[in-house]
């Protein structure tokens, strides 16, 4: 079932409540929460506006107020899809994150966020696409057992009416509130062509969805937790001084950007970056700090170019800066006076009035890799210049070597927005992404090595996609009016359900607790649909019907029903031996082999992204059987 038509769903009745989204989910709005997830669920659904949807599947919508002035409201949609109407009946998000042996549930329920606001119609579009996410800003689905999964997040830079963090605080509400229990994404976020999981792993040690608490939950091509953690301690530690020595005498005129960029930021900030991770973390915390200026504002020099008594082009002023810095480079970066640089640079700048403006405007100031100093000579009480290049003495350790610029840099800005976002990029296409064999002539052999661990580690980052967070443990034990809770699970050997917490009163017995399992495990599960509860698991001793549950168990206790009949559990899985070490379905493109039937990633066996995967395919240890068969004739 690809598309949802929500034709029938009537208009919203007068009166109706609308929910605030930006506490949409918090206990006690709109309902308490204080049950299992799927308790939560229903009871959350019941604030809902009902319809249908195409006539086959039930749907829910939540009218959210995001604000009042100017008006802004968003359609929360919960669709409840029937594992008969799915196009597979096993979950392949479930496959890929690691939880494949789990049971199938007989249904889906998605959290659809439409990308457009609405004003009072909440159905102007007849139609929701449950397989593409085209039209989403949010797209959720959980299991009916709390188990879920984010299958899309898109934030205003994709078209959608909200920021990336408030929809990812709103769905983390909604988890949270629901009781999930584990919930997975596929990370693979992206902001100016740059992926987040990257640069934040850099950054802050953590991925973007990190400040949300999810974690490495499974790796694509054999990478491991261990190994994941260690590209990032890695590529975090990687000292500053190495990076510039590699680019040292590189580029026009024998400088890089690299050689540029690092003295820049190095004077912005009131330490010292010494690792590429303080780079990074310093330069995203900047962003956040300096506001998106206009585009004269964008310009290198953003501070001279916003003093009011600028009356010259930026053009212009650039022009007159390289002027006055080529001047003082002649100088062999000596102290001369005001007036020696004047003359100087008069051979080449008419406009005197543009010349003493710049000469103002420039004193202690970053241009490009150099910094412009001007004090008063305390013998001769003349102005003074000299150009000092800082990316001479960066990076050292010690943090004095800036000390004499930085109470003055302090409380100006240096960079602007659109230069400090072309900076990261730049940093991250050539220092973490850069294709090390295109990249430009070693220095040394050390440096070669640091270089290629970085993209190593880098490739490695990139590779850990799948990320889970673990909302809720098992509930706790308590007594309230005379109710307690077990947590039983359903299974043979080790093919088992997550526990489910089962909630009877204090005198139950055990036909009652058999009773209330059948109910649940039977509504819950697609292969227990004709479950019928049997033995308790690893219990010494027969137990009755009529025996009392709590005195045989401890309230909160786990038990295991056996059940020999499990109908539709099994499926077809592909056998994955790839060279990278995987042996598990992780949603990478992968080829079988038409003699073992093995699978193997395309990447691992050089068949390049772009290329269609061939119709005939023989995998190297085949292929070396065939010779060796060859070789026996």
């Amino acid at each position: 079932m690809s598309q949802l038509d929500l034709s029938g769903c009537r208009k919203r009745k007068r009166g109706e409540r609308v929910f605030k989204f930006k506490v949409f989910g918090e206990r006690g709005y709109p309902t308490e929460f204080n049950g299992s997830f799927h308790e939560n669920l229903r009871a959350l659904l019941e604030f809902g506006h009902v319809g249908r949807c195409g006539g086959a599947m039930s749907s829910w919508s939540f009218q959210l107020e995001v604000r009042r002035h100017p008006s802004m409201h968003l359609f929360l949609f919960v669709v409840e899809e029937p594992i008969e109407l799915s196009l597979e009946l096993r979950c392949n998000h479930c496959h890929y994150i690691g939880w494949g042996s789990h049971m199938i549930c007989n249904k889906k329920y998605h959290f659809l966020l439409p990308a457009k606001s609405g004003s009072g119609n909440y159905c102007k579009s007849n139609v929701i696409e449950l397989q593409g996410d085209q039209g989403h800003s949010l797209h959720g689905v959980f299991h009916p057992n709390g188990f879920g999964h984010l299958l899309c997040i898109k934030g205003s830079e994709s078209g959608s009416g909200l920021p990336g963090h408030q929809i990812m605080d709103f769905w983390d509400r909604l988890c949270s509130g629901l009781g999930a229990r584990k919930v997975s994404l596929k990370d693979v976020a992206k902001n100016r062509g740059m992926d987040l999981r990257l640069l934040h792993a850099v950054a802050y040690g953590k991925p973007w969805f990190g400040h949300w608490d999810y974690v490495f939950g499974r790796g694509s091509y054999g990478v491991s937790r261990e190994m994941y953690q260690s590209a990032i301690n890695a590529i975090q530690s990687t000292p500053l001084n190495l990076i510039i020595a590699h680019h040292l005498g590189f580029g026009t005129n024998g400088q890089n950007e690299v050689q540029i960029i690092l003295p820049r930021y190095q004077i912005l900030s009131s330490h010292a970056l010494i690792t590429l991770g303080d780079l990074f973390h310093f330069m995203l915390k900047l962003k956040f700090r300096i506001p998106k200026e206009s585009s004269v504002a964008d310009s290198h020099y953003p501070r001279i170019m916003s003093d009011a008594s600028c009356r010259w082009s930026p053009k212009r002023v650039e022009m007159a800066i390289h002027v006055v810095v080529e001047a003082l480079k002649r100088a062999e970066f000596q102290w001369v006076s005001r007036q020696q640089v004047r003359d100087m640079a008069r051979a080449y700048v008419g406009d005197t009035g543009l010349l003493d403006f710049v000469l103002k405007s420039l004193g202690n100031h970053m241009v490009g890799k150099y910094f412009v100093r001007r004090c008063l000579n305390p013998v001769t009480k003349v102005l003074e210049y000299c150009l000092e290049d800082v990316s001479r003495a960066f990076p050292k350790q010690e943090a004095s070597n800036f000390s004499l610029v930085e109470a003055k840099s302090k409380s100006r800005n240096k960079v602007s927005w659109g230069q400090l976002m072309r900076d990261i990029l730049y940093m991250y296409k050539n220092i973490l992404i850069s294709d090390l064999n295109q990249n430009v002539v070693m220095s040394s052999n050390n440096n070669n090595g640091v270089l290629a661990n970085i993209h190593l580690a880098s490739r490695v980052i990139l590779d850990s996609k799948h990320l889970v967070k673990e909302y809720r443990g098992d509930l706790e034990t308590y007594d309230e009016a005379n109710k307690w809770k077990i947590h039983c699970s359903v299974g043979e050997g080790e093919n088992l359900t997550p526990y489910h917490c089962i909630v009877l009163k204090s005198n139950a017995m055990f036909d009652e607790l058999k009773c209330e399992v059948e109910k649940t495990f039977r509504a819950m599960y697609f292969g227990l649909r004709e479950f019928e509860a049997e033995s308790v698991r690893d219990y010494a001793g027969p137990i009755s019907g009529s025996d009392l549950v709590f005195k045989t168990v401890r309230p909160g206790s786990k038990i295991v029903f056996e059940c020999n009949k499990q109908e539709g559990i099994n499926g077809k899985v592909n056998v994955v031996d790839c060279l990278c070490g995987a042996k598990d379905d992780d949603g990478e493109r992968l080829v079988t082999c038409d003699i073992c039937q093995v699978w193997q990633h395309t990447r691992c066996v050089q068949i390049p992204e772009n290329d269609e995967v061939p119709s005939i395919f023989i995998c190297n240890a085949c292929e070396q059987d065939i010779v060796r068969f060859r070789s026996l004739q």
